[in-house]
């Protein structure tokens, strides 16, 4: 029994002062947070929305990034409005559309002779789809790699020159588990997030001796507009809210998992169940079964 209790004290105190030492050390990162410029795509609303108030109740400057001016004009309003002490430094409005990879380096700029510099860039704009490979519409694929991957990284080339230069930075990409494993129906939308994934992980390698950090994301569903605004087969927006994103994570939720990536300059984060985990663990250990189950459910969305 002494030996026990011994044994068990031995593995108690080491691991007093590792959680200790690791509040210190993530108090301090969640300190240095302060007055960090904070550049948000798809700010008007669900998740960018929910980051834009996670940043800002963080000390952030954050400039929110969007195509609607005026729903950019309202989520700025509820910032300002917004019973939050941490935040000395108003929002900034900058309607920003992805799919226009040309203007992107002039809105940077813009952006930088505003706030002097961009500590975090978060890459949350996008746009997803329904519809059978055979049904869509070339179109379809091109518009959502525009935006989710095209644009993303567009932006992020405009960014980076800026940090390389002060040699500090963090970029996010918000994916999805879509980009890790593919779903039937959705196969533009996933094709844009295994791209991000894919540049993601070139671009970490790239600029680590510059002390920059790159962040991807990968959440399950969120309780989004996202599959209200999803594209359909031949374009036309989808209309309806999907039963798993009714369900889905709330916006909050996941920002809150985001700025605690962002602080802590994690390089992968999976904000996601049991089944989406599995499903992810099938594709690299036993891919044959990981095939089955999406051929059985392609065939159920079929019938």
């Amino acid at each position: 029994m002494y030996f026990k209790g011994s044994f068990t004290l031995a593995l108690t105190i080491p691991w007093i002062f590792f959680k200790i030492l690791r509040g210190i050390y993530l108090r301090k990162r969640y300190n240095e947070l302060q007055s960090k410029v904070v550049v948000i795509t798809g700010a008007s609303s669900g998740l960018g929305e929910a980051l834009a108030h996670e940043f800002y109740r963080g000390g952030c400057q954050v400039v929110l990034c969007a195509r609607r001016r005026q729903e950019l004009d309202r989520v700025r309003a509820d910032l300002l409005n917004s019973p939050c002490s941490g935040s000395s430094h108003p929002p900034v409005i900058m309607p920003l559309d992805l799919s226009d990879i040309n203007s992107l380096p002039s809105v940077v700029q813009k952006i930088l002779s505003i706030t002097g510099q961009i500590d975090i860039l978060v890459n949350n704009g996008g746009i997803s789809n329904r519809g059978s490979v055979i049904d869509t519409k070339p179109d379809v694929d091109i518009k959502v790699m525009l935006v989710n991957y095209f644009g993303s990284i567009a932006l992020t080339k405009a960014v980076l020159p800026s940090m390389m230069k002060r040699r500090e930075g963090n970029i996010v990409f918000v994916s999805s588990i879509q980009g890790l494993v593919a779903l039937p129906d959705r196969s533009s939308y996933g094709a844009s997030k295994h791209a991000l994934q894919a540049f993601a992980d070139s671009l970490r390698a790239e600029v680590a001796t510059y002390n920059i950090s790159v962040t991807i994301i990968s959440p399950g569903y969120v309780k989004t507009q996202l599959s209200l605004n999803a594209l359909t087969a031949t374009g036309d927006k989808h209309g309806v809210t999907d039963p798993n994103t009714e369900n889905g994570y709330s916006a909050e939720y996941v920002s809150e998992k985001i700025l605690n990536a962002v602080v802590q300059k994690k390089k992968e984060v999976v904000i996601a169940g049991v089944l989406p985990r599995v499903a992810i663990m099938l594709r690299k250990f036993l891919p044959s079964v990981y095939f089955y189950v999406m051929s059985k459910r392609a065939t159920k969305s079929n019938t």
